[in-house]
């Protein structure tokens, strides 16, 4: 361990504009919209603008809890080490493990994506081919892998790229759809009201899948140690991912309800984006949007790694798992470590979906899995931030609101979603989604009983850390390499 203590992440390495492409790209726009909009529209019909309002409230509710928590602990872990200090280390813990879990299953998931449009571009045949777009999918992963290894700077213009051209096709398209006039029905204002969905158990459905429409905002957390003035820049990205994502996502569900038949919809539903595109723009319009869900799916992929292989940085530094995870490559300042080990697991379930053709449904519920492994964490930040703060939320309106309220909130619907969402779920996904998190215990018991300083943790109270080393931008930052780590025992 001690040969990893000196080591850190390269310090000051991203600014506010970066964290925040991050936070849109970690929400994958153009991705969502492709993978779910048919699903959302057959789950809720012309409720589904709605459904991705009301989410997109408590999802800020929770934005906020991130915003607050990194102003007082700033680390890779983010809400593994948060919900650690506040609540319990077993909850930080499980919290943990539910993010490397979900992100793992979903590289995998979203690499075949990749591949496919990918292909799609070339022939549409070609992107029926599994095992080929397993291949082209396998190879982004690759490349994405390369990526991130070679450190923060490269990872963050690699996106600036990729996220640029997506969202500039995207804001063309929103353009062309708003002066679109042959139209299949007309826009209502009761698409934003309550009036659609289908009695409770349709609103639960549909907030269910608008929920994860959002996930991925939260990988300005755990790049926290790699950004300048990070207590205040990480969770303010957040915040304004979360804003853009919205808007996106409303913009984009409007318009498919609007110009699309219910059975264009139905017969588009791996990407609804490209047959938007066609009808907007007939012969370039679907070719465009399959561009910009093929970026997003593979910017996606970079965000995700950069999550998984951060908070395994924090785990192995913190010896809950195993202490070479938390080892820094000497030139790119890089955990490479979990990055290789996170490749190599990811590979291997690439090979075993493809081998079996079982695991592609396998898969399919791995997905819906995802969801609940998801709600934890995210339920767990936003009641962390609560008890972090609970001496401090009566002396201000805003304080009150924004650090108690609003993210205590954003996680009562994330329990509720999961709660809900088990009647709604497979065995498969339940037994996946469940199972995941109780695969955790191993290594928790484990170390635990190994006598890892992260189990008898310095609490975490807002009275005591906040304000109190608030460095503002460029004055002295420098020569901080990790932010006053408190975890890092």
């Amino acid at each position: 361990m001690s040969n990893n203590r000196g080591r850190g992440l390269q310090a000051n390495v991203l600014g506010t504009f970066d964290t925040v492409v991050m936070a849109v790209a970690g929400s994958a726009p153009a991705y969502s919209l492709a993978a779910t909009t048919a699903v959302l529209v057959g789950a809720v019909g012309l409720a589904s603008p709605a459904a991705l309002l009301y989410c997109a409230i408590p999802m800020l509710g929770i934005a906020l809890a991130f915003s607050y928590l990194s102003r007082i602990d700033v680390n890779a872990g983010a809400s593994y080490s948060w919900v650690g200090r506040t609540l319990h280390p077993f909850l930080g813990f499980i919290s943990g493990w539910a993010l490397v879990v979900s992100a793992t299953i979903f590289m995998v998931a979203g690499s075949l994506p990749a591949g496919s449009m990918t292909l799609a571009l070339f022939d549409d045949t070609l992107a029926d081919n599994t095992a080929l777009s397993t291949v082209v999918g396998a190879v982004w992963f690759l490349v994405m892998l390369g990526v991130v290894l070679g450190g923060a700077r490269l990872t963050v213009r690699a996106q600036l790229l990729m996220s640029g051209v997506e969202l500039g096709i995207l804001a063309l398209f929103a353009v062309l759809a708003v002066f679109h006039t042959d139209n299949a029905r007309a826009f209502d204002w009761s698409w934003l009201g309550f009036s659609h969905f289908d009695g409770m158990a349709g609103f639960a459905s549909g907030a269910l899948l608008a929920a994860f429409y959002y996930w991925g905002w939260d990988v300005t957390s755990n790049l926290s140690e790699e950004t300048r003035n990070s207590r205040r820049t990480t969770g303010l990205a957040g915040l304004i991912g979360v804003g853009i994502v919205f808007l996106l996502f409303e913009v984009f569900t409007i318009a498919v309800n609007v110009i699309l038949s219910s059975k264009q919809i139905e017969e588009n539903d791996a990407n609804v984006l490209a047959a938007l595109g066609e009808e907007v723009w007939p012969g370039w319009g679907g070719k465009l949007l399959v561009v910009s869900v093929m970026l997003s799916t593979i910017a996606t992929l970079e965000t995700t790694l950069i999550q998984v292989t951060r908070s395994l940085f924090a785990m192995g530094r913190d010896r809950t798992m195993p202490s070479g995870l938390g080892r820094v490559h000497r030139t790119w300042n890089t955990p490479w470590v979990a990055i290789v080990v996170v490749g190599g697991v990811a590979l291997a379930m690439f090979i075993a979906s493809n081998a079996l053709g079982s695991m592609g449904e396998i898969l399919s519920d791995a997905i819906s899995a995802i969801g609940l492994q998801i709600a934890v964490y995210y339920g767990l930040a936003g009641l962390a931030v609560v008890v972090a703060y609970r001496k401090m939320l009566l002396k201000s309106a805003a304080d009150f609101v924004l650090g108690g309220l609003w993210p205590l909130f954003g996680a009562l619907f994330m329990f509720w979603i999961f709660v809900e969402s088990l009647g709604e779920l497979s065995g498969a996904a339940i037994t996946i989604g469940i199972g995941g998190l109780v695969v955790g215990l191993v290594p928790m018991l484990w170390y635990w009983r190994q006598g890892s300083d992260y189990y008898r943790p310095a609490k975490l109270d807002a009275t005591r850390t906040v304000e109190a080393d608030y460095v503002p931008d460029g004055a002295g930052a420098p020569s901080r390499l990790h932010e006053g780590l408190p975890t890092d025992f």
